[in-house]
C-alpha cells in the first residue's frame, strides 16, 4: 500500500514540476488590473542612426530623370526585380569611417544620422552644386531592410531581413516561426550592436511592459536568443499526459527489473 502512495505522489510532483504553466506561454499580460487595455509610449520608439556596415537605398528623382541618371547607381533594378541580394550588392554600404560614396557627389559621412537626415543633406547638396528647385528634385533615402537573427528555442531561427522602417521584436519572433513551447519568454536576450560594442538587454515578453524596454523596438543586426526553461533540460515532458506516459515508462522499466532480478 505504501508504495501505491509514493508512486502516486511522485506522479504528482513530477506533473506539478514539470508541466510548463499557462501563464509562462502568454505574451503581453496585463497582470491583475481590471483596465484590460495597454497604453503604448510612441516617445520610446527612437528615430535609428546609421552605423556602420549598415546598407542604404537610395533613389533620386527629378522632373527631367536623365538629368539625375548619373547620380543613381548604375544597375537601375525595377521594382519587381528588387530583392535581397541585389539591394547588397547595389544599394550604398556605410564603410568603417563611416561614409557612402554616390556617384559624382561623392564621399558623404553618414554615420550617427537618421535617414531622414541623409535624405536632407543629399537633397541640399545636390540643389548647392548642380540643380535649382525647378528641377524638382525628390530624394528618397531607407535602410535597405532591417536585419536581425533570432535563434534558441524558436521555431525556424536563423538571419531574417524585414522590408520595414520599424519592426518590434514580436514581429520579429513571429517571422521566425514563434517561441517554442519549451522557450523562456520571461527572458529573451538581445545583444545589441552599436558604435562602441555590443550591449546585452533581457525583455520580458509575458508582462505588457515589455512596450517600456528599449529593445521592444529591434535595430539592424539584433541578435535575440531564446532560452530554454528548465523543464526542457530535466526531460519528463512539457505536458500532464507526457510527463505521466514518461513516469509510466520508467516505473515499468523499473518493475520488470525488479521481477527478473527475483526470478533469478
Amino acid at each position: 500500500m505504501k508504495l501505491y502512495k509514493f508512486i502516486y505522489i511522485l506522479i504528482v510532483f513530477a506533473c506539478v514540476a514539470s508541466c510548463i504553466p499557462n501563464k509562462e506561454l502568454i505574451y503581453l499580460q496585463k497582470g491583475q488590473e481590471k483596465d484590460r487595455f495597454i497604453e503604448v509610449n510612441q516617445s520610446l520608439s527612437k528615430p535609428y542612426r546609421i552605423q556602420i556596415n549598415d546598407i542604404l537605398s537610395i533613389s533620386i528623382k527629378a522632373l527631367d530623370q536623365r538629368l539625375v541618371e548619373m547620380f543613381n547607381p548604375s544597375t537601375q533594378l525595377n521594382q519587381t526585380q528588387v530583392n535581397q541580394q541585389s539591394l547588397y550588392f547595389n544599394g550604398f554600404s556605410v564603410d568603417d569611417h563611416g561614409n557612402i560614396n554616390i556617384p559624382v557627389l561623392g564621399n558623404l559621412n553618414v554615420l550617427g544620422f537618421t535617414v531622414e537626415e541623409v535624405q536632407n543633406e543629399i537633397e541640399n547638396k545636390l540643389l548647392d552644386d548642380y540643380f535649382k528647385k525647378e528641377a524638382r528634385l525628390f530624394v528618397n533615402v531607407k535602410l535597405a531592410g532591417i536585419r536581425n537573427t533570432v535563434n534558441g528555442e524558436i521555431n525556424s531561427p536563423g538571419t531574417n531581413i524585414l522590408f520595414q522602417d520599424k519592426v518590434n521584436i514580436m514581429e520579429a519572433i513571429a517571422n521566425s516561426g514563434d517561441i517554442t513551447i519549451t522557450g523562456n519568454r520571461k527572458e529573451v536576450q538581445v545583444i545589441r550592436k552599436l558604435p562602441q560594442g555590443f550591449e546585452t538587454h533581457y525583455i520580458d515578453l509575458t508582462s505588457s511592459k515589455a512596450f517600456e524596454s528599449p529593445v521592444f523596438y529591434i535595430q539592424p543586426n539584433d541578435y535575440i536568443y531564446i532560452k530554454p526553461l528548465k523543464q526542457k533540460s530535466w526531460g519528463t515532458g512539457t505536458t500532464g499526459v507526457q510527463t505521466i506516459g514518461t513516469i509510466i515508462t520508467a516505473l515499468s522499466l523499473i518493475t520488470t527489473t525488479i521481477l527478473l532480478t527475483r526470478n533469478l
